[in-house]
């Protein structure tokens, strides 16, 4: 991804980004993440069962990503709009369970995502 971002390469990301969720696609997800990624999300805690505001590396966001993906096999995204910052877009979605949700991206100098915090309604 190259910064700052303009609107075609945020809403190539986007939908790329939407079909390897819709897809169930760990590993094409986590092509948009560095190594050092931070993730922050409410259901983290939910899913990993223990009092956990965020995930830190690649590794552990694919290992909570997994879990989350077996527990719900119904998973599916839909998107609503996309706003574009500097080095940072949000994806604004409706989920699986009808729940709005905003996921806010912050790209590292490698065009990878660095953080990412989702938000939900």
């Amino acid at each position: 991804m190259q910064l700052p971002l303009d609107r075609n390469a945020a809403d190539a990301f986007a939908r790329d980004w939407l079909a390897a969720w819709n897809d169930r696609d760990v590993g094409r997800i986590l092509s948009h993440y560095s190594e050092e990624i931070i993730f922050h999300s409410p259901r983290i805690a939910k899913v990993l069962g223990k009092d956990v505001l965020s995930v830190f590396g690649k590794k552990a966001l694919r290992d909570y990503w997994t879990k989350a993906l077996a527990l719900a096999p119904q998973l599916f995204f839909e998107m609503d709009d996309i706003l574009v910052g500097s080095d940072a877009m949000t994806i604004l979605y409706t989920n699986h369970r009808e729940e709005q949700v905003a996921e806010t991206f912050v790209f590292g100098p490698s065009g990878l995502v660095v953080r990412s915090v989702a938000a939900y309604r």
